[in-house]
């Protein structure tokens, strides 16, 4: 007969003191601030924990100190990519000091931001970063350290905003299809704060040069409205031969725009994202886009945010990112240069 073993018990720092043969209290500042203690004795309180595969109790640590060492980050939507890389920026600097980063999806909606925000709050996260278009009531004041990633409509009273160039990322979009030779050039444009930067310094560029450029905006920016505002410019607007997506993920619709009618990428029409997105690095997409540096944005929105937590004083910061053209096989000269 086989009898089941009894559930193991999980150790405490006392089981952890013990095997290493040091008092809780030690094991405690060896979790909190292991440079105090010396070389010897972390090692031994480092040995025991493996070897017991002992866990701190984050509720625990919680209550010892007034941090949850819990970061909040509230973006607009998960189908957009973008914040891939956003992410992998703040966690690199923030998982090496024991933080952990919360997410919360708004989508677009007043009310939708609010739950997501006092979502985390209820969870008492140390500092919160704003990826997404902050609500009326957001706007006035937060209550914890914040710093908003990307352009928005409004920045919170106090927050800081480390943003993107999105006005010279749409010049450079539009300086690379105008020196391809296009000169019939949509746009497809949303109706949040980075968008409306874009398109403004593609607008301005390209009508610098001399060349209309039409603009097909819709509310938001996912695949979808990407295929509709793409539909609309290739119907009221045929001879478009190039297309500049606010991002890449609008730029996949309209991919799907262009080959429902026929439409060759880049033969027909070549097609320009934003964000260098996992979905334009993707070597069967293969999206030229305009990389935001979305990593090195989350670096200095983590570095900015425990700035603010260790000194609440400090005065808001506004930071600009440059970003970087990246070429790839979804632009090409115009069919009509070409045959030149």
């Amino acid at each position: 007969m086989t009898l089941h073993s009894p559930k193991a018990r999980r150790p405490t720092i006392y089981d952890v003191a013990k095997r290493a043969g040091v008092s809780p209290s030690l094991v405690s500042l060896v979790l909190q601030n292991p440079m105090k203690v010396s070389d010897k004795r972390r090692e031994a309180v480092q040995a025991a924990i493996s070897e017991l595969g002992y866990r701190p109790s984050r509720a625990a640590t919680t209550l010892a100190s007034s941090r949850t060492k819990s970061i909040g980050l509230v973006i607009d939507d998960y189908r957009n990519l973008w914040f891939v890389d956003l992410l992998r920026g703040m966690e690199s600097v923030l998982s090496d000091l024991g933080y952990q980063v919360m997410l919360a999806d708004s989508r677009p909606g007043e009310n939708r931001i609010k739950e997501a925000v006092d979502g985390l709050l209820a969870m008492h996260v140390d500092g919160l970063v704003i990826a997404a278009e902050p609500s009326e009531s957001m706007l006035a004041k937060t209550w914890v350290p914040t710093v908003v990633a990307g352009w928005r409509k409004g920045v919170p009273g106090g927050a800081d905003l480390i943003t993107n160039d999105d006005d010279g990322g749409g010049g450079m979009a539009a300086s690379h299809l105008l020196g391809l030779g296009h000169t019939r050039i949509g746009h497809l444009s949303g109706a949040d704060g980075a968008s409306a930067h874009r398109r403004a310094g593609f607008r301005q560029r390209v009508e610098g040069a001399g060349v209309d450029v039409v603009i097909a905006e819709s509310e938001g920016t996912s695949e979808e409205d990407g295929y509709a505002a793409a539909c609309w410019l290739l119907d009221h607007h045929p001879e478009t031969t190039a297309i500049f997506a606010a991002n890449d993920t609008m730029a996949l619709g309209a991919f799907a725009a262009l080959k429902a009618r026929g439409l060759a990428v880049p033969g027909d029409v070549s097609v320009i994202g934003y964000d260098n997105s996992p979905v334009a690095k993707s070597r069967y997409l293969d999206i030229t886009s305009i990389d935001n540096r979305s990593d090195i944005l989350g670096v200095d929105v983590a570095r900015r945010l425990l700035a603010r937590i260790e000194d609440p004083g400090l005065e808001p910061q506004r930071k600009l990112i440059e970003p970087v053209l990246v070429v790839r096989s979804t632009t090409a000269r115009p069919a009509s240069a070409q045959s030149k």
